[in-house]
């Protein structure tokens, strides 16, 4: 019988000796969604600035939104800052709101013995960065042409990316498991993310809300990261670095209980498929 280490170095051995095979897997994620399409990758540039034209255009001359006591006179901010936190949180999304089907979705590796399922929860990941990097090169590109000036602290943004990036892995590993036994996990984890993104400071500042509740809402995991990633891609201030370190720990811990729950739970995917 195999034994499946949840040694977290096996796992980066794993990663290290498997690099080719997550490069390609990554990249026929990335390039197999535009299979087929005229346009092809061309579609992963248009659809942020799409996305933030539309914003532009709802928020900034429909509603003249003004991101909390802000005196600016720039119609473009509220849009700006919007899609900052949205690239965060559609990072998050797309590999919570994939990671239950992940096994589901790829039964002809669990037959394979020697194929490592625990980079699936990676590729995944992979997939959604590279669209997150376009959507931020889109934003900063609007930004430096709205404000005539891209803050140098936006080349931090790897450092602000990381903590969220073992979340979701972890979380990738647990609830891939967890969907292999119980299916109905994809349906409910898709509602809990909705409910999730309004009650992240995307579409509103953390401090617009009173001191006793603004408490609670740095519960979320995603909160401080959106934060952080407003304060140095647009604001061109420093990030926290202690909040970073802090939540790096928890989420690492986090990501270790989900490979752990993964490989301890794997050898039961063929009976139960």
């Amino acid at each position: 019988m195999i034994n499946h280490s949840v040694n977290p170095l096996d796992l980066f051995r794993s990663l290290y000796r498997n690099r080719q095979l997550l490069w390609q897997m990554t990249k026929r994620e990335v390039v197999g969604r535009y299979r087929g399409s005229v346009l092809g990758l061309f579609w992963s540039f248009f659809n942020p600035i799409f996305m933030l034209a539309i914003y532009t255009f709802v928020f900034s001359i429909v509603f003249q939104a003004k991101w909390g006591q802000s005196h600016s006179e720039s119609k473009t901010e509220f849009a700006i800052i919007l899609f900052a936190g949205l690239i965060v949180f559609n990072l998050f999304a797309e590999v919570t709101n994939r990671a239950p089907g992940l096994i589901l979705g790829n039964v002809s590796y669990v037959k394979k013995i020697v194929f490592p399922l625990e980079i699936l929860p990676v590729v995944a990941a992979g997939s959604a960065l590279f669209h997150g990097v376009i959507s931020v090169f889109v934003l900063l590109a609007f930004h430096g042409f709205v404000n005539h000036a891209i803050p140098v602290t936006a080349l931090l943004l790897p450092a602000v990316l990381l903590p969220l990036l073992v979340l979701i892995i972890g979380g990738g590993w647990l609830l891939a498991s967890i969907g292999v036994f119980l299916r109905d996990v994809g349906q409910t984890i898709g509602l809990l993310t909705t409910a999730l993104m309004f009650l992240s400071p995307i579409f509103f500042p953390a401090s617009a809300l009173p001191e006793q509740i603004r408490t609670y809402l740095f519960l979320n995991p995603l909160t401080f990261i959106i934060e952080q990633t407003r304060e140095i891609l647009i604001f061109g201030n420093l990030p926290n670095w202690y909040g970073l370190g802090g939540h790096l720990l928890i989420n690492t811990v986090f990501a270790w209980i989900g490979l752990y729950w993964f490989q301890k739970t794997r050898k039961g995917f063929a009976d139960v498929l």
